[in-house]
């Protein structure tokens, strides 16, 4: 009913998001470089696995902006809600490419293990692929910090699996640094095989999410407390409110709710209310699309005598 809230519609023109993605590509392109090099001057199947990895993480990166770019899109006469969830197909592919990776990782280490391989320049290697841990450890934290503050999944998601890219590397540091001190080549596989099952578990909880937004899983719940202290304040003023319902959708939220008002208010009274009420809530959640359908409160407290038996 209400107008957009102060700041509103700037929150929703989310194109500028997408320079968050072309950073990604260009840490991707810097670290393939630097884990290519790791590998071809040691031969070690953890580094030739991470290089994998950083593969990986490119198309995912390429794939971010693409639906970045749709997803700030406004809405048109076909998708009058707009293209938020377009999000979610990006979280998809890149929790199903880092499960991918992960089943790739192992199957190299597998045949590593049974076939264990020296390893040569180690340290030169060692070097490179801390420069690479390092540019992703920087561009990770800073995706996933804008995807949690702008909610988009397909930067947060992106952001994680850089994350486990670094994790990916520290453990192949430790496993080559390891085979260096003691001369076991079978720690190399080993330790990569750890961190692809570990990277696994990342990929399977971004497929899970983004499938609970596909299905229009409810607002988390510390915004349903937020919505329900809205409510509690215009209980006091004789509004009373049922058949809430809540969606999220990307960085969207949708609230509709039924406002029960006393009978003898105007229109123009209830109008007004209903308005401050989605005006309200929009402040307590940010971008979001409230609908209420007023409705008078008298009408809920007869059908609750007919339940109770005293009519």
């Amino acid at each position: 009913m209400a107008g957009a809230a102060p700041g509103v519609t700037a929150r929703r023109d989310r194109s500028w998001l997408r320079r968050y993605a072309a950073l990604s590509i260009a840490a991707a392109l810097v670290t393939m470089g630097l884990k290519g090099a790791a590998f071809a001057l040691t031969g070690s199947v953890g580094m030739l696995s991470d290089a994998v990895e950083s593969g990986v993480n490119l198309a995912g990166a390429v794939l971010a902006l693409a639906v970045l770019t749709i997803a700030a899109r406004p809405a048109d006469a076909g998708h009058t809600f707009g293209h938020s969830k377009a999000e979610y197909f990006s979280s998809i592919v890149e929790g199903l490419l880092v499960l991918l990776a992960a089943l790739a990782i192992l199957w190299t280490a597998l045949g590593r293990v049974l076939d264990p391989q020296p390893l040569e320049h180690v340290g030169l290697g060692l070097l490179a692929l801390t420069a690479a841990a390092a540019v992703n450890l920087v561009v990770a934290r800073t995706l996933t910090a804008a995807g949690r503050q702008h909610d988009s999944i397909t930067l947060e998601a992106d952001g994680q699996h850089l994350m486990t890219d670094v994790w990916t590397s520290a453990g192949v540091i430790l496993g080559v640094g390891l085979v260096r001190l003691t001369g076991w080549a079978v720690l190399d596989p080993l330790v990569a095989a750890a961190v692809a099952v570990h990277i696994a578990v990342i990929g399977y909880h971004l497929v899970a999410r983004s499938v609970a937004g596909l299905m229009d899983a409810a607002v988390p719940a510390e915004e349903q407390a937020a919505l329900e202290r809205v409510m509690r304040a215009y209980r006091a003023r004789r509004v009373d409110f049922h058949a809430l319902r809540t969606r999220q959708a990307g960085s969207r939220r949708f609230i509709t709710v039924h406002m029960l008002v006393p009978g003898d208010w105007t229109v123009h009274d209830a109008h007004h209310v209903a308005e401050d009420f989605e005006g309200d809530v929009r402040l307590a959640l940010g971008d979001a699309i409230v609908t209420t359908h007023l409705e008078p409160i008298e009408d809920e407290i007869s059908m609750s005598d007919v339940h109770e038996g005293t009519v």
